[in-house]
């Protein structure tokens, strides 16, 4: 195969179109929802995930895996999210080496209402036809 034959699989075109739209969605719901509900889309990420946990928590280890960070980049966001009083921390009471992020009811009420704004940005992408641009 030559060079340009190459990078021009089916394969790789398609992945990074899937990136592309991906990323334009992403963006889109991220601009809308942070001017709506002030938070970025990682809390709200965090929060929906926890959300949806047993009990409402997660071990530190199983968030950061889920919204793919690394530990530090999980502790670091849910300090952040602690502060705003979204989440806080929990240690197990079975194993001192455990410790949980739990959602606050604050946390709670934030999911809701961002939920429910998230349902109405992403209806009005998806249900807008192709190439037409939101007024």
């Amino acid at each position: 195969m030559t060079r340009s034959s190459v990078v021009d699989e089916p394969i790789i075109t398609s992945w990074g179109r899937f990136v592309e739209a991906y990323n334009f969605v992403d963006r889109r719901l991220g601009e809308s929802l942070e001017a709506s509900c002030g938070i970025p889309m990682a809390w709200f990420e965090v929060l929906l995930r926890l959300a949806r946990a047993d009990g409402d928590q997660l071990t530190m280890g199983a968030l950061a895996e889920q919204v793919a960070l690394t530990s530090g980049g999980a502790t670091r966001l849910l300090g952040r999210m602690i502060d705003a009083g979204y989440v806080e921390r929990r240690q197990c009471p079975t194993d001192r080496r455990v410790v949980y992020a739990a959602l606050t009811p604050a946390g709670r009420a934030k999911t809701s209402a961002r939920s429910r704004a998230w349902t109405s940005a992403a209806s009005s992408i998806f249900a807008r036809p192709a190439g037409v641009s939101a007024a």
